[in-house]
């Protein structure tokens, strides 16, 4: 008798430990989509109205409560890959994934420093990125195969189209924060088949070493 009263007291504290780490969960969230990843603990303890400490014993470090809170997004990222694929017409789902990948991106801006510049949660962005690029190098061959996706497209040019969109809405946040609906239009009918007045795309696209190696960089320099 005596150890199941033991057992009794135990329970709600870890009913109320979960409860805290949800409660801190979803601050995180709040604070890191509004703010980005320059917010501290002890912003995201003050949107939760806990004490910092309650943050520290659920997380010791804001790197660990980014690595949990960004899991579920990274999945979503990665699904809206995985249907572009499965989209009956192919121009449809790469227009889907571009727009879809824009609007989620466009509205967090903690998970756009994490995608982009992969400044936390670094081995969690890296298997997001190589779960998602050959999926997203799928929906790009399948495009050009039917004609439909201009033939010198190249799939790393995908997270550098969604970093100028989103950009642009960071950019016009305050006035006009889908702005990027209409240069996401402009970059669309510059993807189709090239004609004869089509100027060819001068350079060479990224490789996936050469963005590993460019989205820290990006992230320094804006440190």
């Amino acid at each position: 008798m005596a150890q199941q009263a033991g057992e009794h007291r135990v329970r709600p504290l870890r009913r109320d430990a979960e409860m805290n780490r949800q409660r801190i969960l979803r601050a995180a969230s709040q604070v890191f989509t509004a703010r980005g990843l320059q917010a501290t603990l002890d912003d995201v303890a003050r949107q939760a109205g806990v004490g910092v400490g309650t943050v520290y014993r659920r997380f010791p470090d804001k790197e660990s409560l980014v690595d949990a809170l960004f899991e579920d997004k990274f999945q979503t990222l990665v699904g809206y890959a995985e249907r572009a694929l499965e989209a009956p017409d192919s121009w449809t789902g790469l227009v889907t994934l571009l727009e879809q990948a824009a609007a989620m991106l466009a509205g967090d801006r903690g998970l756009l420093e994490i995608m982009m510049y992969a400044s936390y949660g670094q081995d969690r962005v890296h298997r997001a990125r190589a779960r998602m690029q050959p999926v997203v190098t799928r929906v790009v061959e399948r495009a050009q195969r039917d004609g439909t996706l201009r033939a010198d497209f190249r799939p790393t040019d995908v997270p550098f189209i969604e970093f100028m969109l989103t950009t642009a809405a960071e950019y016009a946040a305050q006035v006009r924060p889908e702005v990027w609906r209409r240069y996401l239009t402009l970059i669309l009918d510059g993807l189709r088949p090239c004609r004869a007045d089509t100027t060819p795309l001068p350079g060479e696209a990224l490789t996936p070493d050469d963005m590993v190696i460019a989205m820290p960089s990006v992230s320094q320099r804006r440190r």
